[in-house]
């Protein structure tokens, strides 16, 4: 085994080897019900709740496929261009694994719903990159283990077990792309870039709610080596269980350079599962990766094939929504962003909410300031999600409503903001309550301006002579007098009218 030190430089590995990709990503359904049984499908419970003789695999009980979870596998093999099979039927995946009660896995093996798709993928720079989807076929979770003692929650060293099967039979999406190919230094940017653009398609969807953190969504990440100049796959390892996105970046980097630094020892890289340590960014070995031969696939006999109509499948076809990069670049197109100003707006997770304000009244460049910058960072001080704010697009909008028509000053807003957020009201009372309304009244300024000017001679002096930009100590004297209540633009308009300017 290569220790954690043996690694290569990153850039002699894709200078000395073209990596070889295969990303395995695991999503669970949204679904009311396990994929085989009546059990409730919720995440966490007590342990052991939500099971029954069906999902247990007690003798004598019988799978039913359910179909809500049949069409949501259509409707994703869909939207990642994927063929969807007129005929397939379900297969059993044999194994001994303590959190599979029954032994087996119910699963597709040669004859998935789904094949030969596509998804196209953009980079941080706008370079676009297509994976190629092998398949999306359908099958059901396993239990969980929690390992109990021990220093890394593992099996190693652990003194006891216990099992929790509420998860087993919970409705998966397996979806396997074909090799990815030619990415060179990019291959873990590529492998992040992939699992994100999955996550925001899955999430549009509505077919999975894509936490990474609670299981929902996970990839086994699948890399191996070619020493420039060839075209055969080096030996490939196996990442199970990657669960967040800067995790699989870093999970396909390490292996690479440790898959580099084995090669060129004249080492031979063992094809084995290998799990991610998320402290330090490494790999450590799993298991010695079995083959398809190893499980025994044999068609499941308790369940019949499944047939969808071709009508279903242009009616789901039907269902979907503007898929994420058709959306992106509408949005970009319409609210005229820079590509950074649109990966920033994506990366916030501010989309809707910014949408949902421009739909209230709001100028694009206005919904997206409040909603990304100061409402964002209003949220990160309260440890709260954007979407957990208790102010509403319409208010925000209502608040641009209130700067554009002059009523309200950019500072006098985040007032009124600051002030819905804390549960005073609407932006209109809060204004009132507070007396927060610009100050138009000329004579009420000019008044102002007289002591602001009385009081600073020399300052006043400066702009009779020519130096107006020496208006802004004034200015700043005459809105601190208003309590920031003034027009700044008015007041500086007032204060070279007074001096002859």
């Amino acid at each position: 085994m290569t220790a954690v030190a043996d690694l290569m430089d990153y850039a002699e590995v894709v200078e000395r080897f073209d990596p070889v990709l295969g990303l395995e990503v695991h999503v669970e359904l949204n679904t009311k019900t396990k994929m085989f049984c009546g059990c409730p499908n919720l995440f966490g419970g007590e342990p052991n709740t939500h099971v029954c003789p069906t999902c247990l695999g007690l003798p004598g009980s019988l799978p039913v496929v359910n179909g809500k979870a049949v069409e949501s596998a259509i409707r994703i093999g869909l939207a990642l261009n994927c063929e969807i099979a007129s005929w397939c039927r379900f297969a059993r995946k044999n194994y001994f694994y303590p959190d599979m009660p029954k032994n087996f896995q119910t699963s597709q093996y040669d004859e998935p719903i789904a094949f030969n798709g596509y998804l196209d993928v953009t980079l941080d720079d706008g370079e676009v990159v297509r994976v190629d989807i092998e398949r999306a076929h359908m099958e059901e979770d396993t239990g969980k283990s929690l390992h109990v003692g021990g220093a890394t929650g593992r099996i190693h060293g652990a003194e006891h077990s216990l099992l929790d099967y509420n998860r087993a039979g919970v409705p998966l999406i397996e979806i396997v792309t074909k090799p990815i190919v030619g990415t060179g230094a990019r291959a873990p940017e590529v492998a992040r870039a992939y699992v994100t653009a999955l996550r925001d398609l899955l999430r549009a969807l509505d077919v999975s709610d894509v936490r990474m953190d609670q299981g929902s969504l996970r990839c086994d990440a699948n890399v191996s080596l070619m020493p420039k100049g060839e075209s055969e796959f080096g030996t490939r390892t196996e990442t199970k269980n990657v669960n967040s996105l800067r995790s699989v970046e870093r999970a396909v980097r390490y292996e690479m350079t440790r898959q580099a630094a084995v090669l060129a020892a004249n080492g031979r890289v063992t094809q084995e599962t290998r799990h991610f340590q998320e402290a330090d960014g490494t790999t450590s070995p799993g298991r010695t990766k079995e083959t398809a031969e190893d499980y025994r696939y044999f068609p499941e006999p308790d369940l019949v094939p499944i047939a969808p109509p071709g009508e279903w499948i242009e009616q789901l076809r039907a269902t979907l929504p503007e898929m994420p990069a058709a959306r992106r670049e509408r949005i970009r197109t319409e609210w005229q962003l820079t590509p950074e100003e649109l990966r920033d707006l994506f990366n916030s997770g501010a989309v809707e909410l910014v949408e949902a304000t421009v739909a209230a009244g709001a100028k694009p460049g206005e919904a997206r300031g409040w909603w990304v910058n100061f409402l964002a960072q209003e949220a990160n001080s309260r440890e709260v999600e954007l979407t957990a704010m208790p102010i509403t697009p319409k208010q925000v909008a209502r608040v641009t409503e209130l700067v554009s028509s002059g009523e309200l000053t950019n500072k006098l807003a985040r007032e009124v903001v600051k002030g819905v957020l804390d549960g005073d009201g609407e932006p209109d009372e809060i204004v009132e309550k507070r007396g927060l309304k610009v100050v138009s009244d000329d004579s009420a300024l000019l008044a102002a301006v007289d002591e602001a000017l009385a009081a600073q001679p020399d300052v006043a002096d400066k702009i009779r002579g020519g130096k107006v930009q020496a208006a802004g100590a004034i200015v700043g004297a005459v809105m601190k007098a208003t309590k920031g209540q003034a027009d700044a633009k008015r007041v500086r308009e007032l204060i070279l009218e007074r001096v002859g300017q």
